[in-house]
């Protein structure tokens, strides 16, 4: 798991709530809750940002 730098982090923003995100694993967290309560969740993959809901991904 590659993790990304911090100056990159405080520059991306979710593109739902419009929150900050941090690192977890291979997952972005927002800050804030989400339209259903719950923080969203965001793939890394190879080393780049999903911001993109799961639904919103091709299989």
């Amino acid at each position: 798991m590659a993790r990304m730098s911090d100056e990159l982090l405080s520059v991306l923003r979710c593109p739902v709530t419009g929150s900050t995100l941090v690192q977890e694993g291979n997952e972005l967290r927002t800050t804030a809750p989400g339209p259903d309560g719950v923080p969203l969740r965001y793939a890394i993959d190879g080393g780049i940002a999903l911001l993109l809901r799961p639904e919103q991904l091709a299989p």
